[in-house]
């Protein structure tokens, strides 16, 4: 049953909308970069830009929540209002009633609709408190944590921190991983280095990854990569990080943590195969820090053949992205290659479009660009 994904702005009344679903990596155009056998059949795009700025980092964040799916009476597309002169009960009057009735489903549904003004009903946040408020009552985890992410915003009521960590813990106490990654999140930007908090943080982000959430093992694995809290582990750090990059996950920065891993051979037999393949589905999701380490190697020639021409189509898509020093190795690679060869590199940035994994997109929305970044800036 396909899940409905939506997030909120952590202290900021903005709201947008994601679906999480499983999606190839690469595309078209990355063919021109990428290994013959993997899948290059997705169509969404997203901004490539995944450079770790100042700008990037979470001075405010991102928190997600998933709603229960829309009731198998209602398309997702489907205009479920009437006319004021119906007289016959509709199926949308049937859900308000239901839902004031006390039905879970009919109260998630609405809930969901009003957020986002679906199916031809008006946008209403205060309605879909409401109807949050009704569905959490009943103990409902996903409701739990959804509510929890409207305190925590003010959406549809006053912003309310203490409730709506109070509800982030009911729902993760009750299983939902979604909580529990908000609350670990929430640990992690506390503001100060406090060891007590990252301890909880790390076993939130634990509990969640156990539940099969992805981004939680990522976080995970990356702890035991970086020594965070967890004894460095490279072995355990490999399984996680993988279990993140791969399959229906697909997050950049795993695969880029994991091509790391298999160059320098941490957790793993060494494999400058593997690790360039995991290098190119990071750059086929627009990851800019993997766009630019792509073209040192192929600048290089250390784990792959030498191709100048790839590395100055790598360094010109970088450089559109006002990446320091970019523009600079594009143009010195440049100063080698004939015309018909820069005309190549060219065309072949020129083609290049991001097509990141749904969760890779969810993740920039909703954590920002670095996801790293919480437990690094934990550390220094």
């Amino acid at each position: 049953m396909k899940k409905i994904v939506f997030y909120l702005l952590f202290a900021i009344l903005v709201s947008a909308q994601s679906h999480a679903q499983e999606v190839d990596l690469l595309t078209g155009e990355m063919e021109l970069i990428s290994d013959d056998s993997q899948d290059s059949t997705d169509s969404h795009t997203a901004s490539p830009t995944n450079q770790a700025t100042e700008e990037d980092q979470p001075k405010s964040s991102w928190f997600g929540f998933i709603t229960r799916p829309l009731s198998k009476f209602f398309a997702e597309d489907e205009d479920v209002t009437v006319s004021a002169n119906e007289e016959t009960e509709t199926p949308f009057d049937k859900s308000i009633r239901q839902a004031n009735e006390g039905n879970l489903e009919d109260q998630m549904n609405l809930a969901y609709m009003y957020l986002y003004g679906t199916n031809g009903v008006k946008q209403d946040y205060d309605e879909a408190f409401k109807y949050y408020e009704m569905a959490a009552k009943q103990k409902d985890p996903i409701a739990l944590n959804n509510l929890g992410s409207l305190y925590f915003n003010g959406i549809g009521t006053e912003r309310d921190v203490k409730k709506a960590l109070t509800l982030f813990e009911s729902a993760s106490a009750l299983g939902n991983d979604n909580a529990s990654l908000n609350l670990g999140f929430i640990y992690l930007t506390g503001g100060t280095k406090n060891p007590e908090r990252n301890t909880k943080a790390i076993e939130l982000f634990q509990k969640a990854a156990q539940e099969g959430n992805k981004i939680a093992q990522f976080m995970v694995g990356y702890a035991y990569y970086k020594g965070f809290v967890l004894p460095q582990d490279y072995q355990k750090a490999f399984i996680s990080i993988r279990a993140a990059a791969i399959d229906d996950a697909k997050i950049d920065e795993a695969q880029m943590i994991l091509s790391d891993m298999y160059a320098k051979g941490e957790g793993i037999t060494q494999n400058y195969q593997k690790s360039i393949t995991a290098l190119r589905n990071a750059a086929g999701q627009g990851n800019m820090d993997a766009i630019v380490k792509l073209a040192e190697h192929y600048d290089i020639g250390d784990i792959c053949p030498k191709t100048p021409v790839l590395a100055h189509s790598l360094y010109n898509i970088a450089a559109a992205q006002n990446i320091h020093g970019a523009a600079k190795k594009r143009d010195e690679i440049g100063q080698k290659l004939n015309n018909e060869m820069i005309t190549a590199a060219q065309q072949n940035a020129a083609n290049y479009q991001a097509n990141p994994s749904e969760l890779t997109s969810y993740i920039r929305q909703t954590y920002g660009n670095n996801l790293r970044y919480y437990i690094d800036i934990n550390i220094k």
